[in-house]
């Protein structure tokens, strides 16, 4: 049993405080406080002995230092049976306070109540988790109550056993006390984590004209400065940052033609890939992009990974599009494209880009690592090895159809997309509509390769792509069912690469 001699009581709720303070007061136990709980145990006459008469400080700036200090800490944290602790705190004339009552500012009713950031953050309390924590530690000399909900208990306590405690009744109370703790670091942290994903790079707030629609109002938090130089055009709108950014995510896996010595073109259309190929120059490159779909083509966001020249331009110019992304531009060819004034012209700059993505979702916020790499392995699982073009066409599908909405299949050849299935709910239907894509631009699908975002759960999908002349495909693996279109394979004499890595994309 431990006899409580000496209290310290600071809170924010002082509903309830009233009967265990009279109670104390019977008992002839001293009690601490500061602030507003000593006004308020003050208006009760009821004697308080300030804080500030064992720190000599007053409270300072504003109210966030009242209690941190030494003699407030010694006196919570001092051991009491051990000899060494007793000496210092005789020394330092450091009292011992062996019943700690302290509650936390409202940091969540706050949240709940205002969107003002100072309002919000003056309520993070800093004193009263520090004090609850050191009385909890030292619970086998200490009682905490870090709630207004269990002032009956205590009360009880008080008039049971006289003012003392048992270690059992301490323990009890020091669990619950580091329970509050943990509460409300928990709300302080998911309040930040959510500011973080609504402001993402903490830069001031870009109102844009309107958002994916006329009617919805939108805003951009970042700065588009450190991705892009603007040489041309109007600002940005919702759905051009929306392509825009699907358009850097595809092109960053390529590298520069400069070191690559490969020129790849790509066009967006709401965010999938509707047309790319790599070749040997970047006018070459820009036909067969658009060779791919023409018609998609119209409205979209063009991206390369090179320089902008004059022939290329003069292709590009004959074709309506809303942005173009390269890493530069000649000095003929912005001739050319400024020819359009609300034509945006960007410059890619070689900056990072964020490790986590965030999508709001229902009444909280998801964050999931960026979609870095585009297989674990390499697995032959054919009825044949891939040839060495097979190999570099495979490669390439699978990092187009990375970009494309699921369910999405990918058709390439000669590095050239030529038929694409995407955002559609079955992959046998996303199958069909890329095959009748490439039909419908006349591309010649014999010989050509496939991609898969995600695994094949039945043979179907690889007889039908046989079917229309496909050779061989790429895809994750992982189906019950693998087996069913690896058998198909082998008895066709067809090549198929499983990497182990799923490309969803919602």
């Amino acid at each position: 049993m431990k006899k409580i001699k000496s209290a310290l009581i600071s809170v924010f709720y002082k509903d309830g405080l009233d009967t265990i303070v009279r109670e104390l007061n019977n008992l002839g136990i001293t009690i601490y406080s500061t602030g507003g709980t000593q006004q308020f145990i003050e208006k009760m006459n009821i004697p308080c002995v300030p804080v500030e008469s064992l720190t000599s400080y007053p409270s300072i700036l504003g109210g966030r230092v009242k209690t941190l200090h030494p003699s407030v800490f010694g006196a919570i944290l001092g051991i009491r049976d051990d000899e060494k602790h007793r000496q210092e705190m005789a020394e330092y004339q450091i009292p011992e306070i062996d019943l700690v009552i302290v509650d936390l500012y409202p940091f969540e009713e706050t949240v709940r109540s205002t969107n003002d950031e100072n309002l919000i953050i003056e309520k993070i309390d800093i004193g009263g988790p520090s004090m609850i924590r050191a009385a909890a530690k030292n619970h086998r000399d200490v009682l905490v109550v870090a709630s207004k909900n269990d002032y009956a208990l205590l009360e009880d306590i008080l008039k049971t056993h006289k003012g003392e405690t048992t270690l059992e009744q301490r323990r009890f109370f020091a669990i619950k006390a580091f329970d509050v703790c943990t509460s409300y670091d928990t709300a302080i942290s998911n309040y930040f984590h959510a500011s973080q994903v609504i402001t993402p790079f903490n830069k001031e707030e870009k109102s844009l004209r309107y958002g994916e629609n006329p009617h919805q109002s939108a805003s951009f938090y970042g700065d588009l400065k450190q991705l892009f130089s603007q040489l041309n055009g109007k600002e940005l709108s919702y759905n051009n940052l929306v392509d825009a950014d699907a358009a850097v995510q595809l092109i960053r896996e390529f590298g520069a033609s400069s070191v690559t010595r490969e020129f790849v073109f790509a066009i967006i259309k709401h965010t999938n890939v509707c047309g790319i190929s790599v070749k040997d120059t970047l006018h070459t490159a820009w036909q067969h992009a658009l060779a791919g779909d023409p018609e998609s083509a119209f409205g979209g966001v063009l991206v390369c990974n090179g320089e902008v020249d004059e022939t290329t331009a003069t292709a590009i110019n004959e074709l309506f599009f809303e942005v173009l992304i390269a890493f530069s531009y000649s000095e003929a060819a912005l001739s050319i494209l400024k020819s359009k004034k609300n034509r945006i012209l960007l410059v890619l700059k070689d900056a990072e880009l964020p490790k986590q993505q965030y999508r709001s979702m229902l009444n909280g916020v998801l964050m999931q690592q960026a979609d870095e790499g585009n297989a674990l392995e390499w697995k032959e699982t054919g009825g044949r090895e891939t040839t060495a073009d097979e190999k570099k066409n495979l490669f390439f599908a699978n990092v187009v159809c990375k970009h494309l909405k699921s369910n999405a299949i990918a058709l390439v050849k000669n590095k050239q997309l030529i038929g694409k299935g995407c955002g559609q709910t079955s992959r046998i239907d996303a199958l069909k509509h890329a095959i009748d894509k490439a039909k419908q631009f006349n591309a010649d699908l014999s010989g050509a390769v496939l991609a898969s975002d995600a695994f094949f759960p039945f043979d179907d999908c690889v007889k039908i792509a046989h079917e229309a002349g496909i050779t061989a495909f790429i895809q994750p693996g992982g189906s019950i069912r693998d087996a069913d279109s690896v058998e198909y394979c082998k008895q066709n004499n067809l090549a198929m690469v499983m990497t182990g890595m799923r490309h969803f994309k919602h």
